[in-house]
């Protein structure tokens, strides 16, 4: 049994490829590096660059590598830049999957899991958001994961495919050194970006209605999703009932103040984070139950938030 990961060279592609090696599942990566790495990819798993909008290489890679399911990371994934570059988000989160499905109903391949994101819910009015909050996304990139989500259903409901979405809140941390979160736009690597370079990490807002004034957001260990991934996909090889959706949430959420005190205790740098004004929209809590996922996918927190900086620091590239 072999699944190709779409987005495989990515931070999160990268720990899932390498949580089905673990468990001996045969992978394939599938990658344009426009954000991911080559060097994420191991040596022994076979590595294909190109992109999802390519369907005709998409179904040679199905073809040649007896795949028989899918991991469906890859994408635009920066929520904040997706308002300017509409077109662009839409291209590739929308087409690209239309084009992936597409390929994989030509080959027979008929088991994917997708990979959506929290942003599908927007700015929910809630403590605890669960599967059945209404989604409200408001970006093109929140609306587009939502989309992809609705081609799944539409897919599965067409030919049959067997399918299950999982929305992603904050992914930190990392499970192995070389591996590590690149992106220019999440909280982990800017904190350490600049205490690396010996700025003051900042915080946007202390005035919040939390229980020490800053923005509380459900943060999950990068090692605990790619498990989730391989719980999915073997439920989806051995026929088993999954979901539609699941939030890969903590239930627990943790504020942006104790993420600093952890990077200053994880790092061994002292720091008073600056505060700068809070940004517009930025709602006061965030978090998501994981009950449904814990039932199904076997998600747990198995990492703590000490974990989570600590690793991170410790992949953290050097400048």
């Amino acid at each position: 049994m072999t699944w190709l990961v779409t987005g495989g060279a990515g931070y999160i592609g990268s720990h899932v490829v390498r949580a089905f090696r673990e468990v001996g599942l045969g992978a394939v990566v599938l990658d344009d590096l426009s954000s991911g790495h080559a060097s994420f990819v191991p040596d022994d798993v076979p590595f294909v660059q190109g992109s999802i909008l390519d369907a005709e290489l998409v179904a040679a890679t199905l073809a040649e590598h007896g795949v028989t399911g899918v991991v469906h990371l890859a994408g635009f994934k920066y929520a904040g830049v997706s308002v300017d570059r509409p077109l662009h988000t839409y291209e590739q989160n929308v087409t690209g999957t239309a084009h992936l499905l597409a390929a994989m109903a030509t080959s027979g391949v008929d088991k994917i899991v997708f990979s959506s994101s929290a942003a599908v819910y927007g700015t929910p009015d809630t403590d605890l958001v669960t599967e059945q909050t209404a989604t409200a996304p408001e970006s093109p990139y929140g609306e587009s994961k939502l989309i992809g989500e609705w081609l799944l259903r539409d897919q599965g409901r067409a030919t049959g495919l067997r399918h299950t979405s999982l929305r992603y809140f904050n992914v930190v941390g990392s499970g192995t050194p070389e591996l590590f979160d690149s992106s220019p736009h999440n909280l982990f690597p800017l904190v350490l970006d600049a205490l690396a370079a010996g700025r003051t990490p900042r915080i946007n807002g202390d005035d919040y209605p939390t229980p020490d004034g800053t923005c509380v957001r459900d943060y999950v260990h990068v090692a605990d999703l790619a498990t989730s991934h391989v719980a999915a996909a073997r439920a989806l090889a051995e026929g088993r009932a999954l979901d539609p959706v699941y939030n890969l949430g903590s239930g627990d959420g943790v504020s942006v103040r104790q993420i600093m005190t952890a990077m200053a205790e994880a790092t061994g740098i002292d720091f008073e984070p600056e505060v700068a004004p809070r940004r517009p929209g930025d709602p006061a809590r965030i978090v998501a139950s994981g009950k449904n996922a814990a039932r199904d996918l076997d998600w747990t927190m198995r990492h703590t938030l000490a974990d989570m900086v600590t690793s991170a620091w410790r992949s953290h590239p050097t400048p």
